[in-house]
């Protein structure tokens, strides 16, 4: 063995053992830095030479150790637990603000009522009367309450989208300067990976994951593709994209995200979902909106029930009695890139069918096309011009003229609980009695009697005009008109806008009277007939009261709230064992290190020792050839 060739395999071992010691020391340097994958030094033996001794050892790359698929799932779970923790978190805040017992609409509901049954009990008590009025402006407060801490959530909401858009882009471009250094790295160390460039780069993709949801793409140059949501390209080689915000054309308190596209804004909002971004658009869209709406109808059914029995009633005075409350008209916002002029006309015609959604006419080039935005289907198409009945409202087109395609109106019906106005302030002004009364004729002889009196139409010009029913032939006859006896027993007869039935079977000849009831200030049955507002089940279709519609909106955000945390856990826990599981994998391990630094510290010794022995032999060598 030549001395040359031992020289060179322990030469070949110290530089090699060397680096070795570097990249250990390279790993428990970074041992607390975030997103550091530790590293390896590949070892690989040298060709053998003549006679297959082996020429020694050489490092053919340092290389990171990580799992890809290990790296993939981290990110889905952190993506995943921030959207959870995100949704629990506005959630938590709803569920709170509705179902306090004390702030929530119920008490306010049942001391309203309870203040118009004392009423009923002392019509022409007139601290009965203000007592209503209170707690009719308690009740007024308590619905603006309640959406303006919606609305202090959905502001919440907006400020945190724009922070959320900002961070997103401020990571995209990280990572795309980040592709641009690698790929330059590569070129300049012929095809070796930088390794640390690498980990910053996987770091910035985890901190993105927690924005959105992202997949990733790698390039044949080493740089690295990003999309997020749905698709929406975020990185593509060195190049980031740029979302921005804008107010919606329709809605200018409303944000949604969008690319440029030359001086072209270009709307990609749906396709933002996962993380802590999509989870606050989820929050805005399917949890506050809606129950902003849930709170608007519950207004719209007391405000409109109410009036129509109070309008229908008579006050201390003597006089019709007037709206009670007050309310905003339903939304119509135009799009402010619209061509088209005018609005169309949005009206509420039966709150029992009232759905909790907003909706969407766009002009599609030929017809208005109406869309249901709660769950997306399409409720039908309207000619221009025309008019359409749909989940108890109707919209009429007659006042808007032109338009092009892509032309939009956001219509929303119920956004309208913060508005309320109580517009009775006089005690004596509440029309507690009817403006009408019937009596039994002295001189009956049937057995028919008046089953209940209401009155219709508060405005007909003859609603206090005495009119005489009699029983003639086998009906009931008033002003001309023949109502025949029912077969159930009660029968209805209509007139001058009032309604009466009639229980029981009369006799030929029998009289009953119908005329004005001025005067009469004990009455109560105006105040009998509001009271039962309360307890009668005038929405969801006729399945639910006030209490109950309201009862549901808070059972809804609490399953919400309960589904959102129970899920929020679990991520956390996936993501626990998913960072678990990528420590035990990538994670700088002390005590491994330290094994390591001994063992490679001896053979860097070692090493040392076979080159010192070469020499000695090279001595010896030349001591021999010189005698």
């Amino acid at each position: 063995m030549s001395g040359g060739g031992i020289l060179g395999t322990g030469t070949s071992a110290l530089l090699t053992y060397q680096r070795a010691l570097q990249t250990t020391g390279h790993n428990i340097a970074n041992v607390g830095t975030e997103g550091f994958s530790r590293q390896r030094l590949e070892l690989s033996s040298l060709t053998a030479g003549a006679g297959g001794i082996g020429a020694g050892v050489q490092g053919v790359g340092v290389r990171r150790v990580v799992d890809q698929f290990v790296d993939l799932r981290l990110g889905m779970n952190i993506s995943a637990e921030s959207q959870q923790r995100t949704l629990a978190e506005f959630a938590s805040q709803l569920d709170n603000l509705l179902a306090d017992p004390q702030a929530g609409l119920t008490p306010a509901l049942s001391r309203f009522f309870a203040a118009i049954e004392d009423v009923a009990t002392d019509p022409t008590s007139t601290a009965a009367r203000q007592q209503l009025l209170s707690q009719g402006q308690g009740l007024v407060d308590r619905f603006a309450q309640l959406e303006g801490r919606i609305e202090d959530q959905r502001v919440i909401v907006n400020g945190r989208i724009g922070n959320a858009v900002d961070e997103v882009n401020q990571l995209s471009r990280g990572i795309a300067e980040l592709n641009r250094s690698i790929v330059e790295a590569r070129g300049r160390q012929a095809g070796r990976e930088p390794n640390d460039l690498l980990d910053q780069r996987d770091q910035l993709v985890r901190d993105l994951s927690a924005r959105l949801a992202i997949s990733t793409v790698e390039q044949s140059d080493g740089s690295l593709n990003v999309y997020g949501g749905r698709g929406q390209s975020l990185v593509v080689g060195l190049q980031a994209t740029e979302l921005v915000l804008r107010p919606q054309g329709a809605d200018p308190d409303r944000l949604e995200i969008g690319v440029r596209n030359g001086t072209a804004f270009v709307p990609v909002t749906d396709n933002m979902s996962g993380g802590s971004l999509g989870a606050l658009l989820e929050t805005r869209d399917t949890l506050l909106d809606p129950a902003s709406n849930s709170l608007g109808r519950i207004a719209v059914a007391l405000t409109d029930q109410f009036n129509e029995l109070h309008r229908a009633g008579m006050d201390l005075r003597g006089q019709a009695g007037q709206p009670f409350f007050s309310r905003p008209a339903p939304e119509v916002l135009a799009n402010l890139g619209n061509a088209a002029d005018g609005k169309p006309a949005l009206v509420i015609d039966d709150i029992g069918a009232l759905s909790t959604s907003d909706y969407q006419l766009r002009f599609d080039g030929n017809d208005w096309v109406l869309r249901r935005l709660q769950d997306g289907q399409v409720i039908g198409s309207i000619p221009p011009g025309g008019a359409l009945d749909f989940d108890g409202l109707s919209v009429d087109l007659d006042g808007v003229t032109g338009g092009e395609r892509g032309d939009s109106f956001l219509l929303r019906p119920l956004r309208v609980a913060g508005g309320l106005e109580l517009r009775v302030t006089d005690p004596r002004s509440v029309a507690a009695a009817l403006p009408v009364q019937a009596q039994v004729g002295g001189d009956n002889a049937g057995n028919a009697r008046v089953q209940t009196l209401a009155v219709d139409d508060p405005d007909h010009l003859e609603l206090r005009s005495a009119a005489t029913i009699e029983f003639v032939a086998g009906s009931y006859v008033v002003g001309g008109e023949s109502f025949p006896l029912d077969a159930s027993g009660d029968t209805r007869i209509d007139h001058n806008g009032w309604s009466l039935v009639l229980r029981g079977t009369p006799q030929e000849g029998d009289r009953f009277e119908v005329g004005d009831n001025a005067g009469a200030v004990g009455d109560n049955r105006g105040a009998l007939a509001m009271a039962q507002i309360g307890t009668q089940r005038g929405l969801a279709g006729g399945s639910a009261t006030l209490s109950e519609s309201y009862s549901e909106l808070v059972a809804d955000v609490a399953v919400r709230t309960q589904r959102a945390k129970l899920n929020a856990d679990v991520q956390g826990r996936l993501l626990s064992e998913a960072r678990s599981q990528r420590e035990s994998i990538s994670g700088v391990n002390l005590d491994e290190e330290a094994a390591n630094l001994v063992r490679f510290q001896q053979a860097y010794q070692a090493a040392a020792q076979v080159v010192a022995a070469a020499g000695n032999m090279f001595d010896t060598l030349l001591a021999a050839v010189r005698r």
